[in-house]
């Protein structure tokens, strides 16, 4: 089975390449995060026209979270449990034997900020609910957009970027508190200790033609899952392609 997450940046905005990339990689389970439109808005026609289900939670202009699969999606939770928001963040189903969830972690800029302070509350909340999934479900893929440069090794400026939400020593202890649950990174399981590796790079500033990039795209693994690991990688493609998403799919595939 092949899953990917990928923070499209408008889905209707990018429509075209999403339904090309799509095409291309063909992968079997597609995690969609900042799809900026209501569900009702969510171009699930043109998804179902090339083979995929669709569970959508959306928000108007922002945020919005989706999964595309090519199997049912059964058992759709929209939202993090327990956890009053109202931004569309989060999203979780079973397909197959697999149970994912498209997540889409606050920014948490400007630090001096409330933005802050939310973006660790939803950090602790989600690592008590990955805790919570590994009680009642063997194979996991928690997939989306964490923002967070786990290590210096993902970001291309260290030192520029000590101070940003992304890169703090607090979100990356969040970050570390999930996989210490005993999930499992899977990109860098498979490529531990490839530099300059990116699933993100800024519009301004010249980033993409610079390659000054973040990797802040992360597909989490439970143990079952992390057995099952085959291939992971980071797909640079789309973000080359004309009118393209500031980020670019991140992909793994699991042994059947």
């Amino acid at each position: 089975m092949k899953i990917a997450t990928w923070n499209v940046n408008s889905v209707k905005a990018r429509l075209p390449n999403v339904l090309r990339w799509l095409r291309e990689a063909t992968p079997d389970v597609a995690l969609l995060q900042e799809i900026k439109c209501v569900n009702e808005a969510f171009p699930a026609i043109e998804f179902g026209d090339i083979g995929y289900n669709v569970a959508v939670h959306g928000q108007k202009t922002y945020n919005g979270v989706a999964i595309l699969a090519k199997q049912p999606i059964e058992d759709v939770q929209r939202g993090l449990p327990e956890f009053a928001d109202d931004h569309a963040r989060y999203i979780e189903a079973t397909v197959g034997t697999v149970r994912v969830a498209s997540i889409y972690l606050p920014n948490g800029n400007p630090v001096d900020s409330e933005k802050y302070p939310y973006k660790l509350r939803w950090m602790q909340r989600l690592a008590g609910h990955a805790a919570d999934l590994l009680a009642d479900y063997e194979t996991l893929v928690l997939g989306g957009d964490y923002n967070v440069c786990p290590t210096d090794m993902d970001v291309y400026d260290p030192v520029g970027w000590a101070n940003d939400a992304l890169c703090r020593p607090e979100s990356r202890a969040a970050f570390r508190s999930i996989l210490h649950l005993g999930y499992t990174e899977a990109f860098r399981a498979l490529h531990p200790d490839e530099p300059q590796r990116y699933s993100f790079w800024d519009y301004q500033q010249r980033a993409w033609p610079q390659d000054h990039g973040l990797r802040i795209d992360h597909l989490l693994l439970s143990p079952q899952a992390a057995d099952r690991l085959i291939a992971c990688d980071i797909d640079r493609g789309p973000r080359g392609a004309d009118k393209a998403s500031d980020h670019t799919p991140v992909w793994c595939e699991l042994d059947a």
